[in-house]
């Protein structure tokens, strides 16, 4: 029987709309609001709050220092009701939110839906001073997709508790609702067992040795995700990626006595997590054991857990499975089996500026809304590099603004493609496309400024940064070679007799040929090797001043071994970059090793992990100019060759874009 628990609400004050400027800032975006011109501005309140959901409240109310006044007139009830017929989808995590002169309601069908409307209240507080006014408003929301998460991989590399609880606190907010600990891998086995202790024995980790997370902590973390309405699912790889488990016991997971040792483990791990999955992996590995992963996953349902395995992997029919989570352009949903996509995700792979356009506006594995086959979406965050400090973990892979793109995403629904179709290019400026991420880019724009700040957020403007960019010159594998965009800037060129033709696109980062290929589309849609291509865009700034600029031409992946570029040269593709006719040279390099190792951290090669480059703008129109030729699209010092570029004048702090500059091929102001 639900407990009524009646406290008290408030006092408050009506007031012009000034204070509705946060409107726009909501994030994700309310699958239904309508404004009502009205503002809430409490100093005491008269709290009713339903069930277990006044500990929810009570923290916001404690972080807008608003006191309890039981005789207060003005009331913020919650209320918890059967059902909520408005949310079409997914109506455990649905909530209305009611915002009057008068006070505030919340109804829902969960304590998980009263925290999300918390988080959206959160976002319609606005403090000046002693006193918070928020935003009325009534608001009908549910999420698309059932699963909205991240991933990170401490099996590889270690992250300290700390870290993730902040992760997790922070994303909350963003009503990210899946943590997934990938907590085994080849390097380590991460988490303690008082069964089989010399599994986390030093001498059987390869990277990171005594780093591993008790049994206590995992219990604290998982009590932590359930404060923040988070399920954590931890993952077991088998029986593939199991180094360490090879090196502690000497059998291979397939094997007889390897079975029934992780069956060991698995039960050890069972009754740590109260949890309602556990992920088993099966990805990358060759099945010599055809009783192995029905075994196991019959193992794993007798202890009361539902087991989640990658795809491609082993290949389920349904009912033998209780999802599967696809990875690589290989993988598959089946009719029957929930399925998580996270075929295009790999953050570890991501660009500072191009990826994120294509997040954003893909749709979840073809899909517009979540269903029973399609539960939703993970990102995730592969470490096979040692990635040093910490916190270049969260800034390198750009975890903040790609998991808010997500958040968006997948609690809205919608998107306008498929990674394979538009890819990264960003459309026109008159397209839904254009305008979709425009906006988005806005509202994730103020919450870096209010709600990040000392957080790794690695991102600025780009939707009004043009280039003009020619059709790509044949330089037969020369990577010198001059062509006629060195000389003048045209719309058009005639050269051996062909037509070269121009084209805008728009971006702070532009792919010229994806990192993976012509399977995510970049800005030419036939990419050859041994050829030059040429970008360029005047920049108009307001005064002369110093600003800086973040550069590079190979995003390295925080999972390649690359070598850094030679010193002196920003590439081993010959890339070059002028501003006003005067040639801006790289940084020096501070990874100066010759033998590719993934033990080998990385230094300074992208440009978020270091100084923006120093430039002065002159009042008026600046001018860029990038060569980027491209030899072989393999390189033996780096595995994928990216054939890209990223430019934007940014703060010599780096901490923002330089205000007031119009970046237009043609000096359009």
């Amino acid at each position: 029987m639900k407990q009524k628990l009646f406290i008290t609400l408030i006092l408050c004050v009506w007031i012009p709309m000034a204070y509705a400027a946060g409107i726009p800032h909501l994030l994700p975006w309310p699958q239904q609001v309508d404004w009502n011109r009205q503002t809430f501005s409490e100093k005491e309140i008269a709290l009713q709050a339903e069930g277990n959901t006044e500990q929810i409240v009570t923290a916001w109310l404690q972080e807008n220092n608003i006191s309890i006044n039981p005789a207060s007139k003005y009331k913020l009830q919650v209320k918890l009701v059967k059902e909520l017929p408005e949310a079409k989808l997914n109506a455990n995590e649905a909530y209305k939110l009611q915002v009057s002169s008068q006070g505030i309601i919340i109804e829902a069908t969960t304590e998980q839906g009263v925290y999300w409307a918390i988080q959206t209240l959160r976002q319609l507080t606005e403090k000046k001073g002693d006193r918070a006014y928020i935003t009325g408003c009534r608001i009908t929301d549910w999420p698309a997709f059932r699963i909205r998460g991240f991933m990170q991989d401490v099996g590889r590399s270690y992250i300290s508790l700390e870290e993730l609880k902040r992760e997790i606190a922070i994303l909350s907010r963003y009503k990210i609702n899946v943590f997934h600990w990938h907590l085994t891998e080849n390097q380590s086995w991460r988490l303690e067992s008082k069964v089989f202790p010399m599994i986390n024995d030093s001498i059987n980790t390869t990277r990171m040795p005594g780093k591993y997370y008790t049994q206590e902590e995992a219990k604290e973390l998982v009590e932590f995700c359930k404060q923040h309405q988070v399920m954590l699912i931890p993952e077991l790889d088998m029986p593939g990626h199991s180094a360490a488990f090879i090196r502690t016991f000497h059998h291979d997971m397939q094997s007889p006595e390897g079975m029934k040792i992780l069956k060991l483990l698995i039960e050890e791990v069972c009754e740590t997590f109260d949890t309602p999955y556990l992920h088993i992996g099966t990805d990358e590995v060759e099945f010599t054991n055809p009783r192995f992963v029905p075994e196991m996953v019959a193992f794993v349902r007798s202890k009361g857990k539902k087991a989640i395995s990658w795809n491609p992997g082993w290949h389920y029919q349904p009912g033998e499975i209780d999802m599967t989570h696809l990875w690589s352009y290989r993988g598959k949903a089946q009719p029957g089996i929930p399925a998580i996509d996270s075929r295009f995700h790999y953050l570890n792979h991501f660009d500072t500026f191009a990826d994120i356009r294509a997040l954003y506006n893909s749709t979840v594995y073809g899909h517009t809304e979540g269903s029973d086959d399609m539960a939703g979406v993970i990102l995730a965050v592969w470490n096979d590099r040692l990635v040093q400090p910490e916190e270049n973990m969260i800034r390198e892979n750009h975890l903040y603004p790609n998991m808010l793109a997500i958040a968006d995403r997948a609690w809205r629904g919608g998107g306008y493609e498929y990674f394979d179709k538009e890819g990264t290019n960003l459309p026109s400026e008159d397209s839904r496309a254009y305008t979709s991420f425009a906006e988005f880019e806005q509202r994730m724009l103020w919450h870096k400024e209010h709600h990040f700040k000392g957080y790794p957020f690695s991102y600025v403007k780009q939707t009004n940064v043009k280039w003009r960019i020619t059709d790509a010159f044949p330089n037969n594998g020369d990577l010198n070679s001059v062509f006629p965009p060195e000389t003048a800037l045209q719309n058009s060129y005639t050269y051996d007799g062909k037509t070269y033709e121009t084209n805008e696109t728009i971006g702070a980062g532009i792919y010229l040929r994806h990192v993976w290929g012509t399977l995510v589309p970049g800005f030419y849609k036939d990419p050859k090797e041994n050829h030059t291509a040429y970008a360029w865009t005047w920049v108009y700034s307001p005064k002369d001043q110093e600003a800086g600029a973040w550069i590079e031409f190979q995003n390295y992946g925080r999972s390649e071994m690359d070598l850094a570029p030679p010193q002196g040269k920003w590439d081993y593709k010959g890339s070059r970059v002028w501003l006003n006719d005067r040639e801006l040279l790289p940084p020096e390099w501070t990874a100066t090793h010759t033998v590719k190792s993934n033990e080998t951290a990385l230094g300074n090669e992208n440009c978020v992990a270091r100084e923006p480059l120093r430039v002065h703008l002159q009042k008026g129109w600046n001018k860029v100019f990038l060569k980027l030729p491209v030899g072989k699209f393999t390189l033996p010092e780096v595995r994928l060759n990216k054939w890209m570029f990223t430019f934007v004048f940014v703060t010599p702090d780096g901490e923002k874009a330089v205000d007031g500059l119009v970046y237009s091929p043609d000096k359009k102001k």
